[in-house]
């Protein structure tokens, strides 16, 4: 019995098996047709994608209409500075929007470059967008190109975010079913087209903007790049990076846009050469925000106006600020820095003083600076020391400590950063860590004079250079100056080195302050001055026997 029962499951089992073997088979069989299939939609799809289209052509205007966006009174302004920029006719209304924003008739021609000098909440992005969506999608640049060449739309701000707001922008746009068909590929910092041109996104750098042919620019708050020549990536060298790019496309537009500030750099230099000149092609349009976009409520920018005047007056009313200038003059700091010194090494019979700028290891750099006195009344910076984020502080503090023990320092000034922080770990090594008694404008303050009168030695450093260069001198309500990295930059060694610099080498040790007997820090200005009560010849005899 158990002999049957066996012999029938074998039987039964061999039958189930070939049943097995042919739905395997035709399932595998349907699964190579799934797939053939699915490859051939694929393939379809992208020989889809590859094939060029031709380009929609038309105004802007016509753009403008077909999306059916734009449109309103709220946006007439801009409106009018969109066909002065393309040359299209203007109303007798539209022209004199146009005369009023540019102190000039409106072009005859359709300009090279359009710079808009236009408050906070003005529309300019948005405006922005538009016209990189109707060059890249209007405009026929294919007969321009070579096999396998695109033609760019480069959208550039300082940063990768910040330019991927216009990013944003446009990418909406070409949501539109009448854009849509023209998308080739969405990636994340790109929108390519079948018409065979790519908007893109870049940061503002000269190094990384050459070799593409530029169907147009748009720079975005460009007021806020790096300025000046001790800067890594001054705009005067984006910009020369950038117009050869556009030089053989017919047709190509630079176009800038930003909220103002500061009178230097490239927005500063094109107000001052173009606007209101009739016989330049380079377009100048200044406008406060709510002449460009009347939703603003009036009482919004009158309480920035009563917070701040001047802040204001730039903000929300498109003036170039009077209160803000560089600190350091390039040339000065050219002047007494030493080619080719990057460090010097810890020497016998030389006293150091150090600065450390702390951080917790997340948003800045910590650096220290190193410095001893020189020949005469010169302080010579030894030393500077950058990690940047991130990092594990007590890593950092350790290696420091090391640092400093090197050039026999038993002891280091700092800035007033995170309580007892810095005191404690640096502690743990050896090392007294004592903060600063002045605040770092006040530092700075102090390293002008003595940058301006060639009794400083500066490092080699391009980072050095470029965050000294950057230091703007602010003047508050008060009247008193304070000094600070411009928006967006960074002054971490800049700090360190004002620190070591003035506290340390170039500064008189002690002084007994009249009257209480006690001990301070007597500054670069006050031995220059004289403090209190001190005869200024004792001072500077204290000075030359320390």
């Amino acid at each position: 019995m158990w002999a049957l029962a066996g012999g029938w499951h074998a039987v039964n089992s061999s039958r189930e098996g070939r049943e097995a073997d042919v739905t395997f088979k035709h399932n595998r069989e349907r699964a190579r047709e799934a797939g053939r299939k699915g490859a051939a939609a694929k393939h379809a799809k992208d020989r889809a994608a590859r094939t060029p289209v031709e380009p929609l052509g038309g105004t802007i205007v016509e753009l403008g209409q077909v999306l059916g966006l734009f449109q309103g009174p709220s946006w007439a302004s801009w409106w009018a500075f969109l066909k002065a920029v393309f040359a299209l006719p203007l109303t007798a209304e539209e022209q004199a929007v146009v005369a009023a924003h540019t102190e000039r008739p409106a072009p005859g021609a359709p300009v090279a470059e359009a710079w808009v000098i236009v408050g906070r909440r003005g529309g300019k992005s948005r405006v922005a967008a538009l016209v990189a969506v109707f060059l890249a999608a209007c405009r026929d640049a294919r007969a321009l190109l070579s096999p396998g060449e695109r033609g760019v739309v480069m959208v550039l701000a300082a940063d990768r975010q910040q330019a991927r707001v216009i990013l944003r922008y446009v990418k909406a746009l070409f949501e539109h079913p009448r854009l849509a068909p023209l998308v080739a590929r969405r990636l994340r910092d790109a929108i390519e087209l079948k018409t065979g041109v790519t908007v893109e996104v870049h940061t503002a750098s000269y190094r990384t903007t050459r070799g593409y042919t530029l169907v147009g620019a748009v720079l975005d708050e460009i007021a806020f790049w790096p300025t000046d020549e001790g800067s890594a990536e001054p705009d005067t060298e984006v910009l020369a990076a950038l117009r050869p790019g556009m030089a053989t496309v017919p047709g190509a537009l630079l176009l800038a846009v930003s909220t103002p500030y500061a009178r230097r750099g490239e927005l500063w230099r094109a107000f001052e050469r173009h606007y209101g000149r009739a016989e330049s092609d380079v377009l100048v349009w200044r406008a406060e925000t709510r002449a460009m976009n009347p939703t603003i409520a009036a009482g919004v920018v009158a309480r920035a106006v009563a917070d701040d005047p001047v802040a204001a007056a730039a903000e929300w009313g498109a003036e170039f600020r009077r209160d803000v200038s560089a600190l350091f003059d390039p040339e000065a700091l050219r002047a007494v820095t030493v080619p080719g010194r990057r460090e010097l090494p810890p020497m016998a019979g030389v006293s150091y003083a150090a600065f450390c700028d702390p951080s917790g290891g997340s948003q800045d750099s910590m650096t220290l600076a190193i410095s001893h006195r020189g020949a005469g009344e010169t302080a010579v910076l030894d030393l500077v020391l950058e990690v940047r984020p991130p990092f594990s502080p007590d890593q950092v503090v350790a290696e420091f400590a090391r640092v400093l023990l090197a050039y026999r320092l038993r002891e280091v000034r700092g800035d007033r950063y995170a309580a007892e922080w810095p005191v404690e770990r640096f502690r743990a090594h050896g090392i007294t860590y004592r903060p600063a008694e002045l605040p770092k404008s006040d530092l700075y303050r102090e390293l002008l004079p003595l940058v301006n009168a060639a009794r400083v030695e500066l490092l080699d450093q391009p980072r050095l250079a470029a965050q000294l260069v950057g230091l703007e001198r602010r003047v508050a309500r008060g009247g008193r100056d304070s000094v600070d990295h411009a928006p967006g930059g960074r002054d971490d060694l800049a700090n360190a080195a004002a620190g070591t610099l003035v506290s340390g080498a170039a500064a008189v040790p002690f002084f007994v302050a009249p009257g209480d007997g006690s001990m301070r820090n007597l500054t670069t200005g006050e031995v220059e001055a004289g403090a209190g009560a001190v005869d200024p010849d004792d001072v500077r005899a204290m000075r030359d026997l320390w």
